[in-house]
């Protein structure tokens, strides 16, 4: 009985030892709170660049007063990782370009997004930010994503929010500095953040109102404060906002249904010999043709004749007419002959005498009174 008591002691511990290892692994994968890359300093690179790299932009003309007053703080700030940059008012470029004396190779794309970012219309006090170690920026272009241009505006302008709320909250939510220029949308901030202003600008552009990223951006805020949940899935905390289509297109009576694709041609028709060969009409003679004709004429017009008087005759048809029903009474008391009346009103009218009535009814009977007195 030992035997199976170790077999089924021994499950249990092999269970922990892959929740540890789980453990682990994502301990491993979580980077800690407040650990930062170490800076990359002239140590790493003591014998610097070989080749001179350089970028150059393009900025329109409504910058050129900007540039001009700040251009002396922006080679000062790159003047620090040692790249020179030249301002060309009268072709309206920015160019940026290493030196000898560089010794990050990094500092050159640094350096190319920040005139990138000022070009944008982006303020020198944020787009310096750029030249920093956890700093990242995105340029999303929106022009072509909408091609009604009036609604291009007002989604553009359902990203600013009234008096600039929307994209305020945007950015507190993802530590990120937004500008909304023309046809691009320029971000800066950390890369977390430029991923989900990315997600919600384009869906502004496909017409999804940026409050619900941000609602779900403010829950997956508050998730995240708490350790438990980090390593869960937050899908049954995140809201899920359905499209609604509140005007649905108007089907069609008549649905053409579209025939399935053959790359063979349709069958050829039969021409009127090929008829005649299959019914064997075309070995008869011209005159048993000619007599065959004339039957089917003749048959078609025995036929229209038989309808045409059919049609005649219908207006010499009566109609069919219901019988008479007599609706026979019901026998009562009332209905009743009675013979006996009838009799005596006949012995009465026999009785009568025939001629004109007397002319003083009244004097025969005073006359028989006086009569029956004489008599008592």
């Amino acid at each position: 009985m030992a035997a199976p008591a170790e077999s089924t002691s021994g499950t249990p511990t092999n269970k922990k030892q892959k929740k540890s290892k789980n453990t682990e692994e994502t301990e491993l994968q979580m980077v800690p709170d407040g650990w930062k890359e170490p800076k990359f300093s002239r140590v790493d690179n003591p014998k610097g660049l070989l080749e001179e790299s350089s970028f150059a932009t393009l900025f329109p003309k409504y910058r050129e007063v900007y540039l001009k007053e700040c251009w002396p703080l922006v080679q000062k700030a790159l003047g620090d990782v040692f790249i020179n940059a030249t301002l060309d008012l009268i072709e309206g470029s920015m160019t940026v370009h290493t030196t000898k004396k560089t010794f990050d190779p990094y500092a050159i794309l640094r350096a190319r997004d920040l005139i990138k970012l000022l070009a944008r219309s982006v303020p020198f006090e944020q787009a310096v930010r750029i030249l920093e170690d956890d700093m990242a920026c995105d340029i999303v272009k929106i022009g072509t994503l909408v091609r009604n241009r009036e609604r291009f505006v007002k989604r553009r302008q359902r990203l600013i929010g009234p008096k600039g709320s929307t994209l305020k909250a945007l950015e507190l939510l993802t530590s990120c500095y937004v500008m909304v220029q023309g046809n691009t949308v320029s971000a800066l901030g950390p890369y977390n953040g430029l991923k989900e202003v990315r997600k919600v600008v384009l869906d502004t552009m496909k017409n999804i109102h940026p409050i619900y990223n941000i609602k779900t951006l403010m829950i997956k805020r508050e998730l995240a404060n708490d350790p438990e949940l980090r390593t869960q899935s937050w899908e049954r905390f995140l809201p899920n906002f359905r499209h609604k289509s509140l005007s649905k297109r108007k089907q069609p009576k008549k649905k053409t249904v579209k025939k399935e694709y053959t790359p063979f041609p349709p069958p050829q028709p039969e021409s009127k010999i090929d008829k005649e060969l299959a019914t064997g009409e075309f070995f008869l003679r011209e005159s048993e043709k000619r007599r065959q004709k004339m039957n089917e004429i003749k048959a078609k017009q025995a036929e229209a004749l038989t309808k045409r008087q059919a049609q005649r005759q219908k207006d010499f048809i009566p109609p069919k007419e219901k019988p008479a029903v007599k609706k026979s009474k019901p026998a009562t008391a009332e209905n009743k002959i009675d013979i006996q009346a009838i009799k005596e009103k006949v012995k009465k009218a026999k009785s009568k005498k025939l001629g004109a009535p007397p002319v003083n009814p009244e004097t025969p009977s005073v006359k028989d009174g006086r009569r029956k007195k004489v008599k008592s």
